[in-house]
């Protein structure tokens, strides 16, 4: 049975695990917290790039007054051997007595083994708690790596109030105010990677950096979906493809076409399935989760949005509005989703909303079906 202390512990561990998203992949982010009689003895996240694990930098921080002490982990501790030890293990090394979960790891190496393990120690375990709702919320990108082969998706989009992203002469700089475009770096700096499609780059020539002041994770990895293989070699992104991560994935004709980038350091990625926009983006999302991608954050533009939408797979949007009106010859966030009936349309539902200055942000969830 849980108490007000258990809520207030793994609540903390939540929190913890919360600030580490964007910066763990190909792992998780691990909130550990540590209570010994009453008394927080040792607190961990897992660190930028997916290790040192959570619970092995609280162990650490709290020495020997880890012996007899609690563990509020948000997602349960791992007892495979990978690059680093099973921090189940570490646990019962270190004489900690009860462990509770904030929810199951679905990884087959995993999956109730590490609960298991902690349990034949005479750990005490509790994985059930009135916050396992937000403990699965949080790792869903990593839970959809894993059940599902693919990441998160969460679309991002900047449109005045009749949901145009630019003026028909394609003017977009700027939509949104000061305010807004600074949440957008914050959004940025939550997800492992930042997608748009060529005809982005080709019309905005983007950064696609996290320039929050303060950020000090790693570069997001910058996602082209790039059929035709369009992206020019004096773009932004091939310029600093270097010091950033930048992947292209084209067809096996575009890679054959695209020395100049590889050697300017972008890494170009074959797509095999190219019979159109969807079935691309679809194939594509696989090999992004096979290379560890779990959270991906969608920026542009209309067609990618469709494509992404039209196979399901996207699961969060962040909408960015002003208070103004753009015209109907403007150009649509979305352009080219073709549904016939209304009962089809994806549906989400609003998570929440921010007044951003003179702007709106309405974060808003796939609905379920």
């Amino acid at each position: 049975m849980t108490t007000a202390n258990d809520q207030a512990h793994m609540s903390a561990a939540l929190a913890l695990a919360e600030r580490g998203l964007g910066d763990t992949w190909p792992n998780p982010s691990v909130g550990c917290v540590l209570v010994k009689d009453g008394v927080v003895v040792g607190r961990g996240t897992t660190q930028s790039g997916g290790r040192p694990h959570a619970e092995t930098v609280a162990l650490e921080r709290a020495g020997s007054a880890a012996k007899g002490a609690t563990a509020y982990v948000s997602l349960e501790p791992c007892s495979h051997h990978g690059k680093t030890p099973p921090c189940a293990d570490a646990l019962i090394a270190a004489g900690i007595v009860r462990v509770v979960t904030g929810a199951t790891d679905p990884d087959p190496r995993v999956s109730g083994g590490g609960l298991a393990k902690l349990r034949q120690a005479g750990i005490q375990v509790d994985a059930q708690g009135p916050w396992q709702g937000r403990a699965n919320a949080l790792n869903r990108g990593f839970f959809l790596a894993k059940t599902a082969g693919r990441p998160l998706f969460a679309l991002k989009t900047a449109t005045g109030l009749d949901g145009r992203i630019a003026m028909a002469s394609r003017e977009s700089r700027w939509i949104t105010g000061p305010q807004a475009r600074r949440m957008g770096h914050l959004l940025r700096a939550r997800f492992d990677a930042i997608l748009v499609g060529s005809g982005t780059v080709l019309a905005d020539d983007p950064e696609l950096t996290c320039r929050l002041e303060g950020y000090g994770g790693r570069p997001k990895v910058r996602v082209v979906l790039d059929r035709r293989l369009r992206t020019p070699a004096g773009s932004k992104l091939a310029k600093t493809a270097k010091t950033v991560p930048t992947w292209v994935l084209t067809t096996p004709g575009g890679a054959q076409q695209g020395q100049a980038l590889a050697n300017m350091g972008v890494e170009l990625i074959v797509v095999e399935n190219t019979a159109n926009g969807g079935a691309f983006a679809a194939a594509a999302a696989q090999i992004l989760a096979k290379r560890g991608l779990t959270r991906v954050l969608v920026e542009g533009g209309g067609n990618v949005a469709a494509s992404l939408l039209d196979v399901g797979l996207v699961d969060e949007i962040a909408w960015f509005r002003a208070n103004r009106v753009m015209g109907g010859d403007g150009l649509p966030a979305i352009s080219g989703l073709a549904i016939g009936k209304l009962a089809d349309t994806p549906a989400f539902k609003l998570a929440y909303s921010l007044s951003l200055g003179p702007d709106r942000l309405d974060m808003l969830d796939r609905a379920p079906t």
